[in-house]
């Protein structure tokens, strides 16, 4: 019997090609997404079917499940990759948008996560997978809202990761590095709001970090995304680590980060990512 995988998050980027992926690979697909009535392509494959999941509707997480379950009859992989980015210092974040970042990025994977675990569990098997970002393992400036999105998810992985071992699921998390995907599309950019001071570091700290980006890891930007789903096909088929970072920037930055003497590696990328401060 074929195996059965549900994505979130499959309208575009990293979802969609984990969708082709995994259908290439003969498994049954369900691929969902918050406005479903708008996919053709994905429809048209065989074992695949495209259902409406919103990470943040208890309900639809529901529905997608139950669905999953009488098309199939079994769920085998969960990958949550459905999320959002945002640019902002601190004091542009409002409450708001930093609670309804939250609630995609961190509570949509505790939402779906919640839905699945009965079904595996009763079927003594399953593999959990979180895409999160290199920026889920290192603080990265005017992200401060999308790093502690991505960090609680890390956290959440290698904690469910123990919690499950003795249920026979495993469950790991995929960072991406910078790949040239419609995710940037997507993300929310208030660095022009607030205080005029604020709006001028924050717009220094953009300028100087582009630049660093440019000259250093210019070539991650035309990256294959296909690197991410291949990587999340192999935590659900192979034996794997917690934690998979994926490119070589965030294989680079998430191993510098591990390795001893933390604050020296802070300090590095700071004097590497930001201008000297004002004297």
């Amino acid at each position: 019997m074929a195996q059965t995988v549900l994505i979130t998050g499959c309208s575009t980027g990293m979802g969609r090609l984990a969708a082709q992926t995994f259908q290439a690979k003969g498994w049954n697909v369900v691929a969902t997404m918050r406005n479903p009535e708008n996919e053709s392509e994905l429809a048209s494959l065989e074992n695949t079917i495209v259902v409406r999941l919103d990470v943040t509707d208890q309900a639809s997480i529901d529905g997608a499940v139950a669905q999953t379950l009488d098309t199939f009859g079994r769920l085998d992989v969960l990958v949550n990759n459905a999320g959002y980015g945002g640019h902002a210092a601190l004091e542009q974040s409002t409450d708001e948008s930093v609670r309804t970042m939250f609630d995609t990025n961190v509570f949509g994977v505790f939402n779906t996560t919640r839905a699945v675990m009965p079904v595996m569990r009763n079927q003594g098997a399953g593999v959990i997978i979180n895409v999160t970002s290199m920026a889920g393992m290192i603080g990265i400036p005017l992200e401060t809202s999308y790093c502690a999105s991505k960090w609680a998810v890390e956290g959440f992985t290698e904690a469910l990761a123990m919690e499950c071992r003795d249920l026979n699921i495993k469950v790991h998390s995929v960072l991406p590095g910078a790949y040239a995907t419609a995710f940037n599309a997507n993300v929310q950019d208030n660095l022009e709001t607030g205080d005029p001071q604020v709006v001028e570091m924050a717009q220094k700290i953009r300028a100087h970090f582009g630049a660093i980006v440019a000259s250093h890891h210019g070539s991650e930007q035309t990256a294959d995304p296909q690197e991410v789903a291949d990587m999340i096909y192999q935590c659900a088929t192979e034996d794997m680590p917690v934690h998979n970072p994926c490119g070589s920037d965030a294989e680079m930055l998430v191993g510098l980060s591990q390795s001893p003497g933390r604050q020296v590696f802070y300090d590095n990328l700071t004097g590497l990512l930001l201008p000297p401060a004002a004297t």
